[in-house]
C-alpha cells in the first residue's frame, strides 16, 4: 500500500514538473541573443520596423536583439530559413504580406501583428498627375506607358497595383524588384513611374520633394498622413489594399514562449516612443494576440489568393 502511495506521489510530481516546465522555460527566455530575420534587403518597410522594435525588445529582455537581412524570392528565401530554424524563439521572422503563402504559412507560429498600414501611391515628379483621377486619365490615354515597381512578384506592393489596374480599368507595366528599397531607388531615378509603397519607405522622400504622394490605399484616411485622400475617395470606388508586417516563429515553438514574445512585443508597440517613430514613417502600430494574428493572416491570404487567380499571377519560388 505504501509503495503504491509513493508511486502515485512520484507520478503526480513528475506530471507537475512536465506541466510547469514550459512556463519556467518561458520565464527564462531569452537567455541569449535573439535574431529577427528580415527576408528583404535593407531600406524597406519590413527592415525599418524590425530596427525600430529591436532595441526596445533588447531593453526588456536584457539580451541583444540582432536584425539580419536575408533577401530573395519575394521574401520566401528568408522565410524558409526561419521555418527550418530550431523552434526555441531565438530566430524570429519579421514578415510582410509577401513572405507568407498558402504553401508555407503552416510552417510558422504567428506572434503578433506589428503594423497593418495602408500603402501610399507615389509617383516620380515627371509623371503629369497630381491626384488619382489624373493618374487614371493619363494611363487611359497612354496604355502601357506607365510602369509601377514592387518588391517582387506576388508581394503586397505588386498586388496593390494589380488591384488598382483592375478596378480603374487601366494598363501599367509591372516591374518587380528584390526589395522595396531597390524599387524606390529606381522610382527616384525615373526608371519607373509609380509605386504602391509602405509609408515608412517613401514618405521621407515625399517630404523632401523627391516623390509626389497621391493617395493612401486604405478604406479610411491614415492617422499618420491624414492629408492624403484614400484611393477610393479619389476616384477608384471599392479600392482597398493594406500591407501588414508581423512577427512569427517556427511552428513548433512552445506556446509559452510564443505568448511571452507576443506580450513583450505588444508592450513595445504600445510604448509612446515606438509609436511616434512608427507614425513618423507612416506606419500604423498594431499589436494583438497570436490567435487574432492567425485569423488576420487567413483572411488576408484568402483575399489576395482570389486576386492572383483572377489576374493569372503565378509566383515562382
Amino acid at each position: 500500500m505504501q509503495n503504491a502511495m509513493r508511486l502515485a506521489r512520484a507520478t503526480l510530481l513528475a506530471l507537475a514538473a512536465c506541466l510547469l516546465a514550459p512556463a519556467l522555460h518561458a520565464e527564462a527566455f531569452p537567455a541569449r541573443p535573439v535574431h529577427i530575420l528580415v527576408p528583404f534587403p535593407p531600406g524597406g518597410g519590413t527592415d525599418a520596423l524590425a530596427r525600430i522594435m529591436g532595441p526596445y525588445l533588447s531593453q526588456r529582455w536584457g539580451q541583444p536583439v540582432i536584425v539580419e537581412n536575408k533577401p530573395g524570392a519575394s521574401g520566401h528565401i528568408g522565410a524558409e530559413v526561419v521555418a527550418a530554424a530550431p523552434a526555441d524563439g531565438y530566430m524570429l521572422l519579421m514578415s510582410s504580406t509577401a513572405s507568407l503563402t498558402p504553401k508555407n504559412v503552416d510552417k510558422f507560429a504567428p506572434i503578433t501583428l506589428v503594423s497593418a498600414s495602408p500603402y501610399v501611391v507615389v509617383v516620380n515628379p515627371k509623371v503629369p498627375a497630381t491626384n488619382i483621377r489624373e493618374l487614371v486619365e493619363y494611363a487611359k490615354k497612354n496604355p502601357g506607358k506607365l510602369s509601377f515597381g514592387s518588391s517582387g512578384t506576388g508581394a503586397a506592393s505588386h498586388l496593390a497595383g494589380e488591384l488598382f489596374k483592375s478596378l480603374a480599368g487601366i494598363d501599367m507595366l509591372h516591374v518587380p524588384y528584390k526589395g522595396t528599397g531597390q524599387a524606390v531607388k529606381d522610382l527616384l531615378g525615373g526608371q519607373i513611374d509609380v509605386m504602391f509603397a509602405p509609408g515608412e519607405t517613401v514618405m521621407p522622400q515625399v517630404k523632401a520633394g523627391r516623390l509626389r504622394a497621391l493617395a493612401v490605399t486604405s478604406a479610411q484616411r491614415a492617422t499618420a498622413i491624414p492629408e492624403l485622400p484614400t484611393v477610393a475617395e479619389a476616384g477608384v470606388a471599392g479600392y482597398e489594399a493594406i500591407g501588414w508586417f508581423g512577427l512569427l516563429a517556427p511552428v513548433a515553438t512552445p506556446k509559452a514562449i510564443v505568448d511571452k514574445i507576443s506580450r513583450d512585443a505588444n508592450a513595445v508597440l504600445a510604448d509612446p516612443e515606438v509609436r511616434a517613430k512608427m507614425l513618423a514613417l507612416g506606419a500604423e502600430p498594431s499589436g494583438d494576440t497570436p490567435e487574432a494574428f492567425a485569423r488576420f493572416i487567413r483572411a488576408d491570404q484568402a483575399k489576395w489568393s482570389k486576386l492572383m487567380r483572377e489576374r493569372g499571377i503565378v509566383v515562382e519560388y
